[in-house]
């Protein structure tokens, strides 16, 4: 450890040996399918042609007013400001002409007036040639894309205003929003609204698949519906949680693809300053030491692994819960501490129990509480009973009551709702 720390004799040996230094030789990282996948064109924007077309219209113009796009996460709104901004200017322009200041920056009154401002107030940069011209319109003006634009303060959003008036010859602007109504009134009355729509399901199901058979990926039945269904309709986060299932069981093939590079050199390297010896990556170690047999059985993303990576409650564990719940009552007491007692164990959060027994009892396919001598109204009241349960619970889990607790209360009312 004492000849690890020294200085001069670390010096000396570099000295005596020039090439002896940190050499780090990093392989490409493996790019976000959401960037990789992401349109490129207006054309290639699905499920939401109400916009697309009015905003080809405006390419085909050359013309374009304030935007304001709003609907739920993971829809396109980004991807579809960014395509009319790559038809509108081209590669060449892109860098220079647009903007986009998304969720990694700040949101205070600083950026409106410091980088917002400063580069409404920039000279606009021209093409390089008229061959270029004709195929991009490269129309007079920038563009400003503003992601989540409603995270931005009230302050901030005042500012944006008056940027708005007095750069608006030279700059457009285009923000997206979860919530319009987060958005002050002299800024939406200034924009052409565009409200983007969660994907149908057998659009996302289609794009998903498109992806999955780009990559290579193997997946069992069912993977995809699940993987829509613990997303709640956002795309980006399906695709994420997908990426991330094929990189753990190793069903990507561009896992495969980095590990045969490895074999032949093209590795992540690091030498030490003290010696020649080589650090291979861990991913590329640990891919080397598995089994062939073992990585051929295992690289195949199944539904258990979106369960795990997602966080949420399985629903096997959900119909358990379920069943303790039907076939007990409030006397039952120790079934239904039992499986409480496991579900906390195994870790799982409160709200996300919560959401699956409301999915499940309520708006569930099936009807857990079966009408009484055949009365409809019956079961009808049951569903009433058990949703203001699970409001009063989830107030409680908002207030910071204890988890476990509160949960155990939650199952022994809803056990005795079941089984009036």
């Amino acid at each position: 450890m004492a000849n690890f720390f020294d200085r001069n004799r670390a010096a000396a040996s570099s000295s005596k040996n020039p090439t002896n230094k940190s050499i780090i030789e990093t392989a490409p990282a493996a790019q976000p399918w959401t960037e990789k996948y992401r349109p490129r064109s207006l054309e290639e924007v699905k499920s939401q042609e109400h916009a697309t077309e009015t905003l080809r219209r405006m390419v085909n113009a050359s013309n374009l007013p304030h935007l304001l796009c709003y609907g739920p996460p993971g829809n396109g709104k980004t991807s579809t400001i960014l395509a009319l901004c790559r038809e509108l200017f081209g590669p060449e322009l892109m860098k220079t002409r647009v903007l986009e200041l998304n969720a990694s920056d700040e949101r205070g009154l600083s950026v409106i007036r410091e980088r917002v401002k400063q580069f409404a107030s920039l000279h606009l940069t021209h093409p390089s040639s008229e061959e270029y011209r004709k195929k991009y319109p490269c129309p007079n003006f920038k563009v400003v894309l503003l992601d989540e634009a409603d995270q931005l303060t009230q302050d901030a959003q005042g500012a944006l205003r008056r940027v708005m008036e007095i750069h608006s010859a030279t700059t457009r602007f285009a923000l997206c929003c979860n919530y319009i109504s987060r958005i002050i009134d002299p800024i939406a009355s200034r924009c052409s609204k565009f409200r983007f729509k969660a994907l149908e399901g057998s659009e996302a199901v289609a794009r998903i698949e498109a992806i999955l058979k780009a990559e290579n990926v193997k997946y069992e039945e069912g993977v995809i519906e699940r993987t829509l269904k613990v997303s709640d309709g956002d795309l980006r986060r399906a695709i994420n949680l997908l990426q991330s299932a094929a990189r753990l069981v190793g069903a990507s093939s561009s896992s495969s693809t980095s590990t045969s590079n490895s074999t032949n050199g093209h590795k992540k390297r690091v030498i030490a300053d003290e010696s020649d010896e080589e650090m291979e990556d861990v991913d590329t170690a640990a891919a080397a030491s598995k089994p062939a047999a073992q990585s051929n059985n295992n690289n195949m993303i199944k539904i258990s692994d979106i369960n795990e990576i997602a966080g949420t409650f399985p629903p096997n564990l959900t119909d358990n819960l379920i069943s303790v719940l039907q076939k007990g009552n409030t006397r039952n007491y120790n079934n239904i501490a039992s499986e409480i007692t496991n579900i906390v164990a195994s870790g799982y959060a409160a709200n996300e129990v919560l959401s699956a027994l409301y999915s499940a009892v309520v708006l569930g396919e099936e009807d857990v509480t079966v009408a009484v001598n055949g009365k409809q109204d019956a079961a009808m009241r049951k569903k009433y009973k058990l949703t203001a349960i699970f409001s009063e619970f989830d107030k409680k889990l908002v207030d910071g009551v204890d988890e476990h607790l509160a949960l155990l209360d939650m199952s022994c009312q809803v056990a005795g709702v079941l089984a009036a």
